[in-house]
């Protein structure tokens, strides 16, 4: 007989809530500070208009969180359901070793460690906050936001949702930046990610972990060309 996959829990309000806030710019965990290569590639002349911004942006959801991020999250998320300590550190350690620049390296380890203090302030005394806090040689932004995401009480699939949103917003906002661009095309921008960001949840549900990889060759390059560029407004 083939075998029944248990339905997940339905969002309930108050998860949706503390997803929304997880989502939010507003997380005190400095994301708004970043571009992850976008700045470089407004420097370079590869991104001069909206059009080119937004694609730039669809190309990343697909290439580097569809492929990495959102899966390796994900695969993190049932590692905290499990309390699998070791899987975490390997999970942790890969994404960590796999970051191209010393610029996405320092992301998404200052992101994680400030997502492991906001939680101190509601979970310091779960066990699993300090097994986060304790990842060598710090905890990593996808890493850490699953764990949010177990706290929240929503659904793995739905926590992916406000992952990839939340990226979505931060990015928009660095295109506006950097550009520029006005915040009618932001949105235009924002609407056609969010189109696109169920899919590549999708996509990173199915990933094993032979098939998760971070390769992005252009983005790697600009990102080290952005850590000494001379005039920036952004950390990457």
């Amino acid at each position: 007989m083939p075998r029944v996959r248990a339905t997940p829990a339905p969002l309930t309000a108050a998860a949706l809530l503390r997803l929304m806030r997880l989502a939010s710019p507003s997380l005190p965990v400095g994301g708004f500070s970043y571009s992850e290569g976008l700045e470089a590639a407004v420097e370079a002349g590869s991104v001069t208009c909206e059009a080119e911004a937004c694609q730039w942006l669809l190309d990343q959801l697909q290439l580097t969180l569809a492929r990495a991020d959102l899966g390796l999250a994900a695969a993190a998320f049932k590692a905290w359901a499990r309390g699998d300590t070791a899987r975490l550190q390997e999970l942790n350690t890969w994404t960590g070793s796999t970051r191209e620049s010393a610029e996405l390296r320092q992301q998404t380890e200052q992101t994680g460690r400030s997502l492991t203090q906001w939680l101190r302030q509601e979970h310091a005394h779960d066990p699993q906050w300090a097994t986060l806090a304790a990842l060598a040689p710090a905890p990593t932004w996808p890493v850490a936001f699953a764990l949010a995401a177990r706290y929240t009480g929503a659904p793995l699939r739905e926590g992916l949702l406000a992952l990839a949103f939340g990226w979505a917003e931060n990015m928009v906002q660095a295109a506006i930046k950097a550009v520029p661009l006005g915040q009618t095309a932001g949105q235009r921008m924002l609407a056609a990610l969010a189109g696109q960001i169920p899919a590549a949840v999708d996509q990173a549900l199915q990933l094993a972990d032979s098939q998760r990889q971070a390769f992005a060759p252009m983005l790697a390059i600009l990102s080290s060309q952005h850590e000494t560029q001379y005039s920036r407004l952004f950390r990457s």
